[in-house]
């Protein structure tokens, strides 16, 4: 059997850094985990093949060669999802589908022939036996929550990693919390599920040896939903495995109350750390308490966001306006807190409801769902009907986002970041491909940009202020560049 293992493109969003990679000469942020991991639960005499539109285009002799096209695809590619789709059934080729995208919305996609929705370990098996007796049912789906210590590490030899700026792992599935707005509850449960340390560090031997010294992401949707077997078997682990290596510095999602817990922030520092992405939402409790935010509720989220930067972990943020709570004093609020939190990288997108979640089914019985979730946190749209106008929720909004990635604002509010963090003990190592970057980054940004005399004073303030970091100074210059350049798009 010849499968074609299929992931599609992203489209121009703010987590796609599609205008950053060039400066590193990359294609894609990271290889498709979830398509990689199947593949390691195929069967092993199956010829298999990967094609990541990200990297490169799919061919029409990689659909002749194919027996079954395996498709995966998460909400924000459903576009590029649909033209697979379209294209492997102009050639004849059978598709099977999976991931967050077809478990959500399956019915959106009469062509394609075989779901197998929710978690493959459950559902993939029974596929397989069905296939192989010539009956394979159309929709495979289960309730159950596997135990993923029995997860094969991904085959990383499908994907060609020179392409790629990060590579990624998982650790864990399922959060201890119930946001309304989020669906990973509904995806995986509440209770957190996760690998022994075994496996991790498996994962990442198989990493190392491959020459991978880049950043590794580990995608957990809350690393320490499970603290007491994060603190007392990975973290010693990762940080036993890391003696005598070289680079691979890990990124991860994490909940602020990492801030209450010193020796946590220690140990992930000391395991290679460097930055945490926080879903912060609002600082207003009001909007909290209404989407069951509760760990960010009664908080001072400034001082918790920056004692996180100064214990040497980079925060990343997410928020939202357009809580039912959200008065227009809102938009003002979210851009203050922002620039003095010292968060570079601050994600703002109005609130949707995805299919699935508490938000979804309320909204539904309230009659004020308008379209299907998008995907796109930054593209300044809602599936909801808000309780604000919806003409003055998104001319708030886009005046958020204008303000945050001026280039005065936003260099100022890198600044600020520097001034508090703390220099991480675990880097990337410099190389040629980043010597040049810096270069390109002087044309772009230095010579060429609006931003240039901001740029010019953040290299001169960083190299006489905080030398060491002026390589993570640059890079979230470059950021700066992307998000501006998705922000343009999408409010112009």
């Amino acid at each position: 059997m010849k499968i074609l293992l299929l992931y599609p493109e992203f489209p121009d969003t703010f987590w796609s850094f599609k205008h950053a990679l060039p400066f590193i000469r990359k294609k894609a942020s990271t290889p498709p985990l979830g398509l990689l991991t199947v593949a390691a639960m195929l069967p092993s005499h199956w010829e298999l093949r990967l094609v990541d539109l990200n990297v490169r285009p799919l061919r029409d002799q990689d659909l002749a060669w194919a027996d079954y096209a395996f498709l995966s695809a998460m909400a924000v590619q459903q576009a590029s999802a649909h033209q697979l789709i379209a294209r492997c059934k102009a050639a004849g080729l059978k598709i099977v589908a999976g991931g967050p995208l077809f478990t959500a919305e399956h019915s959106q996609f009469p062509d394609v022939d075989h779901f197998v929705l929710n978690e493959a370990e459950m559902t993939l098996p029974p596929f397989l036996r069905d296939l192989a007796l010539g009956h394979p049912r159309r929709v495979y789906t289960s309730t159950t929550f596997p135990d993923i210590c029995q997860t094969p590490a991904p085959l990383w030899q499908l994907a060609d990693l020179k392409h790629y700026a990060s590579m990624a792992i998982q650790y864990s599935r399922g959060c201890p919390f119930d946001c309304e707005f989020c669906n990973i509850t509904s995806l995986f449960g509440h209770r957190p599920r996760v690998k022994n340390a075994a496996q991790i560090i498996a994962e990442l031997d198989g990493l190392y040896r491959l020459g991978w010294r880049q950043s590794v992401f580990f995608v957990d949707d809350n690393l320490m939903g499970n603290k007491k077997q994060l603190k007392a078997d990975l973290l010693p682990a990762l940080i036993a495995w890391r003696k005598g290596k070289k680079g691979m510095p890990f990124n991860t999602e994490i909940s602020i109350n990492l801030a209450d817990d010193e020796e946590l922030m220690d140990l992930l520092a000391e395991a290679g750390f460097i930055t945490v992405f926080i879903g912060v939402e609002t600082p207003d409790d009001n909007s909290l308490a209404e989407c069951n935010k509760k760990q960010n509720l009664g908080r001072d989220l400034v001082a918790d966001i920056k004692r996180i930067q100064r214990a040497g972990l980079q925060v990343q943020g997410g928020f939202i306006i357009g809580f039912d709570s959200d008065t227009p004093s809102i938009f003002q609020r979210q851009i203050d807190f922002i620039q003095k939190s010292g968060i570079v990288t601050a994600m703002v997108g109005l609130l949707q409801a995805p299919t699935g979640t508490r938000l979804y089914e309320r909204l539904q019985r309230e009659k004020r769902l308008v379209s299907s979730f998008s995907g796109d946190n930054v593209d300044g749209e809602t599936n909801i009907k808000p309780r604000m106008s919806l003409e003055t929720l998104q001319k708030g909004y886009r005046a958020v986002i204008r303000h945050l990635y001026a280039p005065r604002n936003y260099y100022a509010r890198l600044k600020t970041f520097l001034k508090e963090y703390k220099a991480p003990r675990i880097t990337i190592p410099v190389n040629a491909e980043y010597i040049r970057a810096f270069f390109r980054s002087v044309l772009r940004l230095g010579i060429l940009g609006k931003e240039r005399l901001h740029y010019w004073g953040l290299v001169v303030w960083t190299l006489v202020r905080r030398p060491r970091l002026f390589p993570l100074a640059i890079t979230l210059s470059i950021y700066g560049y992307h998000f501006r350049r998705v922000c343009e798009l999408h409010i112009a």
